[in-house]
């Protein structure tokens, strides 16, 4: 073990947490920084074993975004619906948490975004979306029909970072393409303590409507932002 390069022992740590499930398939892992300071080691150290798994395409890096755990046959077409970057439009780094998640009836308003008929079957599920220094940035709203997602709603099943890996993996739908609107709000009281500020300030609004095979809608998902350290960004070739 004395001979063995330090790299080795970090790439040994990276792959155990994989390999006994503790990170799965679209999760954000620790950054560079963060696992250079957990396993006291140099950031070129750390970033020399992601380079060793990300080749064997356990990871994978995505730029100014962080290192994800892939898998063999990961679709790397997901990571087009990276939409959002920090307050000054620069690639952003968010880890995000799930708060709430339920079986709900969908009001009017929300089937009507599904095209679907009031009453629907929904499973509701809200994520915070946290910086580095794990100050809340975002706050997602997402309302997905029961029958494609069932089961969505246990609490013991884990959203990674990355959701819409765990669509495809565990409930084999394929994400073909998302519609989005830009817009803008101001805080309620519910979103104002949610993500640290005062109750009327102002909010970058991001309308989402997620389409799957045949083109059907499956989601419809509401994110409110804090103009001072999100923003909505693309790129148009």
């Amino acid at each position: 073990m004395a001979d063995k390069p330090l790299y080795k022992i970090v790439e040994t740590h990276l792959r155990e947490k994989i390999e006994a499930g503790e990170w799965v398939p679209g999760d954000l892992i620790p950054s560079e920084p963060q696992l250079s300071k957990l396993l006291d080691v140099s950031i070129g150290t750390v970033r020399k074993a992601i380079d060793q798994l990300e080749q064997e395409n356990l990871l994978f890096r995505h730029q100014g975004k962080g290192t994800y755990v892939s898998r063999i046959d990961f679709d790397r077409s997901l990571f087009r619906f990276f939409t959002y970057g920090t307050g000054t439009g620069e690639s952003a780094r968010i880890r995000k948490v799930t708060p709430k998640r339920a079986r709900i009836s969908g009001t009017e308003e929300i089937c009507r975004h599904l095209e679907a008929p009031v009453g629907t079957p929904l499973i509701y599920i809200e994520r915070l979306g946290l910086d580095e220094d794990d100050q809340p940035v975002l706050l997602e709203k997402c309302w997905w029909l029961a029958d494609v997602v069932e089961g969505l709603e246990d609490e013991d099943l884990h959203i990674p970072d990355l959701f819409y890996a765990l669509i495809e993996e565990k409930f084999n739908v394929h994400i073909v393409r998302a519609e989005e609107t830009l817009t803008a709000d101001i805080a309620d009281v519910e979103t104002a303590k949610m993500l640290n500020i005062i109750p009327g300030d102002p909010l970058v609004v991001l309308l989402r409507s997620t389409h799957a095979n045949n083109d059907k809608i499956i989601e419809y998902r509401v994110t409110r932002g804090r103009p001072d350290r999100f923003s909505y960004k693309t790129e148009i070739r």
